[in-house]
Parts: structure tokens; C-alpha cells; sequence
């Protein structure tokens, strides 16, 4: 998957719920410890490339214009893995969660989120009806 949309770099099969199961079981708790823990080592190796790569990259370009253009290609790239840093966080955010129960629950209205909604984002909060509401509101807020 592309990561344009904050979704993890691999994921594994979606999972296929069975008949009568109790919502945020042992087993779902399992499989979304390990689609966040595979997507958080994702960005970490990110980050180490990143970091490789200023050093071994970073010249002292006579032509002020070629200097430009590095600079402008560093400050591209801290800008992501700041991003990224910041999507870490709520990673470990969610692994938390995943420790306490709470996991998978709408922290406005304590609905399910619902399985397929936190594939599709991991780190989601909200139920899908509360991110609509959230999303309208800070629209009319000029956010």
C-alpha cells in the first residue's frame, strides 16, 4: 500500500471475523498489535534511511544554486519523516490502547469502530459517524 494515507506499508489478510465473535477479542487485539508493530518498524527503518542519507548526501555546493536544491531536498524530506515522527506517536498511541482494553472504541461515543475502519486506519479513534461530525465542525470553523 501507498503511504499517502497514513495506512500501513504491508499489511497482512484482512481479518475474517467468525460467526458470534466478541468484538476486540484476543485474536483481533493480536492481529492489530501486528499490523501497528509491522508499520511502526516501517517507519523506523524509514528514518534510519533518511538519517544515512543526509549525512552521506550532505555537500558544500559552490553553486549557490545547487545548494539551493539540496537544501530545498533535505527540508522536503525532514518535513515527511516529521510526519512520520509524529504518526509514530500515535502508533504507540494505539498500542496503548490495544494494553487497556480500550482498543477499537470511539473515544466520543464508546462505539465499536469497527474492524474494517481500523484496517483501513489503525490509529483511528473515532467512529466513523463522530469523524464525519468532527470533520463538518472544523470545516465550519474555518480549520
Amino acid at each position: 500500500m501507498p503511504n499517502t494515507n497514513n495506512s500501513p506499508l504491508t499489511a497482512p489478510q484482512p481479518y475474517q471475523a467468525e460467526q458470534g465473535e466478541v468484538y476486540m477479542n484476543n485474536a483481533q487485539k493480536q492481529h492489530f498489535r501486528e499490523i501497528l508493530l509491522a508499520w511502526k518498524q516501517e517507519l523506523m527503518e524509514e528514518v534510519d534511511s533518511t538519517i544515512l542519507h543526509l549525512k552521506e548526501e550532505a555537500t558544500n555546493f559552490a553553486d549557490p544554486s545547487d545548494r539551493a536544491s539540496q537544501e530545498e531536498e533535505f527540508s522536503l524530506e525532514l518535513r515527511t519523516r516529521d510526519r512520520e515522527r509524529k504518526l509514530i506517536r500515535k502508533i504507540d498511541e494505539a498500542l496503548d490502547r490495544v494494553d487497556d482494553d480500550d482498543y477499537g472504541y470511539c473515544e466520543a461515543c464508546g462505539v465499536e469502530i469497527g474492524i474494517r475502519r481500523l484496517e483501513a486506519r489503525p490509529t483511528a479513534t473515532l467512529c466513523i459517524d463522530c469523524k464525519t461530525l468532527a470533520e463538518i465542525k472544523e470545516r465550519q470553523l474555518g480549520g
